[in-house]
């Protein structure tokens, strides 16, 4: 019945041991492009963008996975076909002595309701963290980079991204619509 649930499950469900996929759903194989019996095994590295970007997001979530058990984030994931895609995902360790042991993980294809535009790898770094709601500083001094640096990348993703304003970046990351006023039309 549990494995049954499972399969129905609307999001992706996956539990690994130190990195490598133990065990996942159907929706979770699914949204990578694999079967299940496919990743059973495999090194979760191989559905990050870049090698770079995996071992960064792990110093992260040990960081923080170290201090409360669990995190979240909304980043960006690479398909079988390399197709790029935006991602909610939250996971926790049921293993405190140790984080990445055994963790629990749940991911939500966000791809539908966002898009992903030939972002640089420290542009996609920034923009998760970004879209969490955190500043350039907080970003900065997450990433080990400055303010500045961030200020700059995020200034390239808005020309990228035809963003006029930080919240119309936001927005266009995650997929939202900043409607504008329709301009007013002449009398006839």
């Amino acid at each position: 019945m549990l494995a049954h649930m499972n399969d129905q499950a609307p999001v992706g469900l996956a539990t690994s041991r130190h990195r490598r996929i133990e065990n996942c759903n159907v929706r979770f194989a699914d949204m990578f492009g694999y079967r299940p019996d496919e990743l059973k095994g495999r090194s979760l590295s191989e559905l990050y963008p870049s090698p770079r970007e995996f071992e960064e997001t792990g110093a992260r979530w040990l960081k923080e996975m170290t201090a409360g058990l669990s995190h979240r984030d909304k980043r960006i994931m690479r398909r079988r076909d390399g197709h790029q895609f935006w991602c909610q995902v939250l996971g926790r360790s049921t293993t405190p002595e140790d984080p990445f042991a055994r963790c629990v993980w749940a991911f939500v294809d966000m791809s539908e309701f966002s898009i992903v535009v030939g972002l640089t790898a420290r542009e996609r770094a920034i923009a998760s963290l970004l879209v969490e709601g955190r500043t350039n500083k907080e970003v900065g001094r997450a990433l080990g980079i400055s303010y500045r640096t961030v200020e700059a990348h995020r200034m390239r993703m808005m020309t990228k991204l035809g963003a006029g304003s930080p919240a119309e970046l936001i927005a266009r990351l995650v997929g939202g619509a900043i409607r504008l006023p329709a301009p007013s039309q002449p009398e006839p």
